[in-house]
């Protein structure tokens, strides 16, 4: 009775047009992101982590989305994001190899404006439909305020996210594969800082994925 309530009330949309909907990605947008759609891994040998997977292309529809999802304070479109992974067999098979989910943190001023990570609001639903994934939280933080990366080149990039996340309680991560979400992923900057850290204090393995690729 409540639940019904709560739908009439709050109707579930599609998290692409945004159309009312009886699932969280209508059938009509499940066929249009189909084309930027990639689920490619790439090894990496010089970074801090070993492997990377996305989704999608960051491209027109896709990155409005993204956008409306990080800054629009449209948060059920983190349900539709999480059905698209979860439906890929490709990304399934990568993301149910690792022990620990960790998403990349942003800092308390910005979370605090925002109300919500948008990295953890997806961690937090995939941990909870794929076994032995665990999700963990209060570990990688973020301890400042930095300049958006997008703003930045790549040389800035690097320089303005050194020295910009710490580790608390990382025996956790310990001899563990640890899987760090983000949303977009561009020259790699902030991932591999973090994967840095991780490192550190001890993750067997790290590996990386993202909503998208610009």
């Amino acid at each position: 009775m409540l639940s019904n309530l709560i739908n009439l009330i709050y109707p579930t949309a599609c998290g692409i047009c945004g159309e009312i909907s009886k699932e969280d990605i209508c059938n009509k947008c499940k066929v249009k992101i189909r084309e930027f759609q990639r689920s490619k891994k790439h090894i990496y040998l010089s970074k801090n982590f070993d492997t990377h997977m996305y989704l999608f292309d960051y491209q027109d529809i896709i990155r409005q989305r993204i956008l409306q999802y990080k800054f629009g304070e449209k948060t059920y479109i983190s349900r539709c994001f999480t059905k698209v992974i979860l439906n890929d067999k490709k990304i399934y098979e990568f993301l149910k190899n690792y022990d620990i989910i960790v998403p990349v943190p942003i800092s308390s001023k910005r979370k605090k404006k925002r109300g919500y990570n948008q990295s953890e609001l997806i961690a937090k639903k995939l941990a909870k439909q794929i076994k032995n994934l665990k999700y963990v939280s209060k570990v990688l933080y973020k301890a400042k305020d930095t300049i958006p990366q997008s703003v930045l080149d790549k040389e800035k990039r690097m320089e303005n996210i050194k020295g910009a996340y710490y580790i608390k309680n990382g025996q956790i991560l310990k001899n563990k594969k640890v899987l760090l979400i983000d949303d977009i992923f561009t020259t790699g900057s902030t991932v591999n800082e973090c994967s840095k850290i991780l490192k550190q204090i001890g993750a067997k393995e790290i590996g990386i994925f993202t909503l998208a690729k610009d």
